[in-house]
């Protein structure tokens, strides 16, 4: 079995079967527009506009090799087609990729420009920002800068602004990385890539493994992947958040939400609500995103079980379940500020909420907000505004009372004593966005930007 050195650049050690070399587009222009200064590191920031190669890493920018089903269909064509690999950075004994978004074509590209708009841009610099702040494993961005050029788009107004983004995360490998590997029935890459996810996303998993144990350290795998993901989803549930295209090239095998493209988060609590206009059957809808999750651990089950014909694949499956419902308690009380009062009771006051916000048609985020750390008793006017509800709201408030609150210091957080919760509805986006495509006028934007993270302070 493989030996990986945690000291050398991760990537570089898996080897040439993974990616392909490739060059960044020339920009016209590198006007920076977003930078995170939240990411302690220590990179200038004109290191992103050329991506030259960072002195002892990468020496040129690497697209990555994957397939993956699109909402259930299985697609060879894929791989990194406008982004690519740009860096490895060791930050405290952990290893993290600075990958792009925007930087030009790659041999994936599928006759695509290789480009994203601006808008796309601050789209998902808004969204990494707000699930950090909602608790979800998320991507974060790292920057975003704006290239000068015009784009032409089907989906929104043309020609719009370019830019490029540049991410931040643990890794970039795929459920579809696997797939690829299986549909080429290269069984020895996924036995090295099993070895290398384990190693390197789950290094207290892959601690005193006997390494010569080659189903146990598959199993030790898989294991840690679906756990890592009921625990994900749960946090996506509980941030009222909708994807939009779960496919099986937009999951991380270390547990990270990334590539969420046209999400939405919840307005009123809608079970079936969609994120994606072309999502017509609502197979990634609200209510679904923990059977797509499900599912798509079973595709990467089945691509293991190629190098790996005796893994219990079903029977790690099964924990699924026990570990999402778990979480989805834990996160629940957690956003409510509650202590728990035991499986039951917790289970029954989950079940009770969802019933009030589907009975009175409510704002997700809204409603949380103003039952957080109990201080709907004492805002009475708020208090009788749900009251109207009838039945669904008594029965929330008898079983409610009863719990304690778990955290004077959440509590007393200043963003809990504000009239009403922030939130990143697409009207709101919509409204971010029209000042800067029409004279350039970013102030919604920094002001949105300190609102989340006041969230979080």
């Amino acid at each position: 079995m493989h030996q990986w050195n945690q000291n050398q650049i991760p990537i570089l050690q898996l080897g040439p079967d993974f990616y392909d070399a490739v060059k960044p587009a020339l920009f016209l222009e590198q006007k920076l527009r977003y930078w995170n200064d939240s990411i302690k590191m220590t990179l200038e920031k004109s290191r992103l506009w050329d991506f030259k190669p960072l002195p002892q890493n990468l020496n040129s920018p690497l697209a990555l090799r994957y397939h993956g089903h699109q909402f259930q269909n299985y697609n060879p064509n894929l791989g990194d087609g406008r982004g690519f690999l740009y860096a490895q950075l060791n930050i405290q004994n952990q290893w993290y990729d600075l990958g792009t978004k925007g930087s030009g074509q790659t041999p994936y590209s599928r006759r695509g420009d290789g480009r994203l708009t601006l808008k796309g841009a601050v789209r998902e610099a808004l969204a990494t920002e707000m699930l950090e702040s909602l608790n979800v494993t998320t991507s974060k961005t790292l920057a975003f800068f704006e290239t000068g050029e015009n784009l032409e788009r089907s989906d929104e107004p043309s020609p719009t602004r370019s830019a490029v983004l540049t991410r931040f995360s643990k890794g970039h490998i795929r459920f579809g990385t696997f797939q690829r590997l299986a549909y080429y029935k290269q069984i020895e890459n996924i036995k090295k890539l099993t070895s290398y996810s384990l190693a390197f996303y789950f290094a207290e998993e892959f601690k005193n493994l006997d390494l010569a144990d080659e189903n146990l350290l598959a199993a030790r795998f898989f294991q840690s992947v679906v756990k890592a993901h009921a625990d994900l989803v749960a946090q996506v549930m509980m941030a009222g958040f909708v994807h939009g295209v779960l496919n099986t090239d937009n999951m991380n095998v270390s547990g990270e939400l990334f590539d969420f493209g046209p999400y939405r988060f919840l307005p009123q609590y809608d079970p079936l609500f969609t994120a994606a206009y072309f999502d017509q059957e609502g197979l990634y809808c609200y209510g679904r995103q923990p059977a797509a999750f499900m599912w798509a651990l079973h595709q990467l089950g089945q691509s293991l079980l190629m190098a790996y014909p005796d893994l219990p694949t079903a029977e790690i499956l099964e924990t699924f379940s026990t570990e999402f419902n778990e979480k989805i308690h834990y996160y629940f009380l957690k956003k409510l500020n509650l202590k728990s009062l035991g499986i039951d009771q917790d289970q029954q006051l989950l079940s009770l909420f969802f019933t009030l916000l589907d009975a009175g048609k409510l704002y997700f985020e809204k409603t949380f907000f103003d039952f957080q750390s109990k201080k709907i008793f004492t805002n009475l006017s708020c208090f009788a505004d749900y009251e109207k509800i009838g039945k669904p709201f008594t029965d929330f408030v008898k079983l409610f009372e009863q719990f304690e609150i778990e955290s004077e210091t959440m509590q007393n957080k200043k963003y809990n004593s504000l009239s009403a919760p922030c939130t990143l509805l697409i009207d709101e986006i919509e409204a971010i966005w029209k000042p800067i495509a029409e004279h350039d006028d970013w102030s919604l934007f920094h002001n949105k930007l300190q609102s989340i993270r006041n969230i979080r302070a």
